[in-house]
């Protein structure tokens, strides 16, 4: 076998395998929200409407959730390290096409290749630090992993207002070239290029489910101004719908699915798939109406916003790693439960106080509530969605979670932005905050739904500590591995 294939099962250094798949993955999710605080300048620099600053995230999140399950594919059959590099390459050079855009559509196209890259990057980086270190370290490395993703995410609006305030909006850009540069070589010297099933491409999967998606966000984004009865929103509606009901038939009958089907007879998957959906739509749909709300109501530049949320941005970067190695003992049901209904009061909170006058103190317990929360969830439900999967599926499980996920941040930023200019909101002083209300406290009732669903996860406690054993047995051995109902 040659170099640039070291051995299947090849264990790297604990702190090395997380560092060189643990950085690119941070990059990626960190651009899932970095531009929040960084809108109300891109309005006014770019002349850009609120449709436009909606598209500013969701073509990231839409390309990103399209492409996740393909990029897995392309990871077995060409080597998981081989596209997990690529991705980075994609995502470095749209990253410098974002910071020199000059209108909204170039930075619109700009981030949806972005998302492009985005998509190799996420899911592999899981399947390759689980292969690379320790089964009976999994579980820490699965911890510590999810709490650098949660970090990513909701750092995003605590460093695009920092660059901002401090810089540019182009500055939240050109942040991301020398990580790309400096993770390739670091990759590439650290990490062995695993590869899984070569099965041909599900490239109409790819289509029916990309388009599908798209279709409905499109249509939920243009409903309040073409109206929700015109010919454009019903199509894509109608359309969408009809494709991703296309995409479950064909991944049905065709021999080599994008998404087998077949996983989500596992309880345990499922419930943390939807626990996934939930959280994202309720969540960051909501953090997208409240960022603007601190610019634009309260009159904070986008640095003083972003400190003002650093109780809720840097929380999950403390109790995530922490959730992650008390999860085989408690239980990944109990941690994502309380998780969600500490966010779901958060948000709820926030909701029901927001006004022109509202002081950081009464904001900053639902800032600590949410934050809290959002670590609690991060790291179990990575753990659940793997709880039962083989090891050959784990990089497809950690697609079809991925992609749920970022198809839950793109129609909850749509469908919660749909709630606030129903209402009649506007990006002024006095035309945002009544139509705020309903936008967070439908995003508190998504979050709170989704706990109520969470408590039908298996409870997620390990039956046994795990002994030392040989690898052959320990992969055996978790392929068989139940949580205790």
């Amino acid at each position: 076998m040659s170099a640039s294939s070291p051995l299947p099962g090849r264990r790297v250094p604990f702190a090395l395998a997380l560092l060189a798949t643990g950085i690119p993955m941070f990059m990626a999710t960190l651009d899932n929200l970095v531009m929040t605080n960084a809108l109300p300048v891109l309005r006014t620099d770019l002349g850009a409407g609120i449709e436009e600053l909606q598209w500013f995230v969701n073509a990231y999140t839409l390309v990103f959730a399209s492409l996740i399950l393909m990029a897995v594919a392309l990871g077995d059959r060409l080597g998981r390290r081989t596209v997990f590099v690529a991705g980075i390459a994609i995502f470095t050079a749209a990253s410098i096409f974002s910071a020199l855009s000059t209108d909204p559509v170039q930075l619109i196209i700009a981030r949806a290749i972005q998302g492009l890259g985005g998509a190799g990057i996420m899911p592999l980086s899981l399947s390759l630090l689980t292969g690379a270190v320790e089964p009976r370290r999994r579980p820490l490395a699965i911890g510590i992993w999810g709490g650098i993703a949660g970090l990513g995410v909701a750092v995003g609006p605590l460093v695009g207002g920092a660059i901002v305030g401090g810089w540019n909006w182009q500055g939240i850009f050109w942040i991301n070239v020398p990580v790309g540069l400096i993770a390739i070589p670091l990759i590439l010297l650290v990490l062995p290029n695993a590869f899984g099933q070569r099965m041909r491409l599900d490239v109409p999967g790819v289509l029916l489910a990309g388009l599908g998606v798209l279709g409905v966000v499109f249509g939920i984004v243009r409903g309040n101004d073409a109206g929700w009865d015109s010919f454009p929103v019903l199509a894509a509606l109608v359309a969408g719908g009809a494709l991703l009901v296309g995409f479950v038939l064909w991944e049905l009958r065709t021999p080599t699915p994008l998404l087998p089907l077949r996983l989500f007879r596992d309880r345990s998957f499922t419930i943390a798939n939807v626990v996934g959906f939930g959280f994202s739509f309720g969540m960051f749909g909501a953090v997208f109406i409240l960022i603007q709300y601190l610019q634009i109501v309260q009159g904070h530049t986008p640095l003083e916003a972003a400190v003002m949320t650093t109780p809720w941005t840097m929380a999950p970067m403390i109790v995530a790693p922490l959730a992650g190695l008390i999860a085989p003992r408690v239980g990944t049901r109990a941690l994502i439960v309380v998780g969600l209904l500490l966010q779901a009061a958060g948000l709820g909170w926030l909701g029901l106080t927001m006004a022109a006058d509202t002081g950081y103190g009464m904001m900053l317990p639902a800032f600590i509530l949410a934050g809290v929360g959002m670590g609690m969830v991060f790291a179990p439900s990575s753990t659940a969605v793997l709880a039962n999967i083989a090891p050959e599926d784990t990089a497809k499980a950690s697609g079809t979670n991925s992609t749920v996920r970022e198809i839950g941040v793109a129609l909850g930023t749509a469908v919660l932005t749909a709630v606030f200019t129903g209402a009649g909101g506007q990006l002024t002083p006095t035309g945002y905050v009544d139509a705020a209300h309903p936008a967070v406290l439908v995003g508190a009732a998504v979050v709170l739904a989704t706990a109520l669903l969470a408590i039908l996860l298996p409870a997620g406690r390990l039956a046994r500590h795990p002994r030392e054993v040989t690898l052959e047995d320990e992969l055996a051995a978790e392929r068989q591995l139940t949580p205790v109902p």
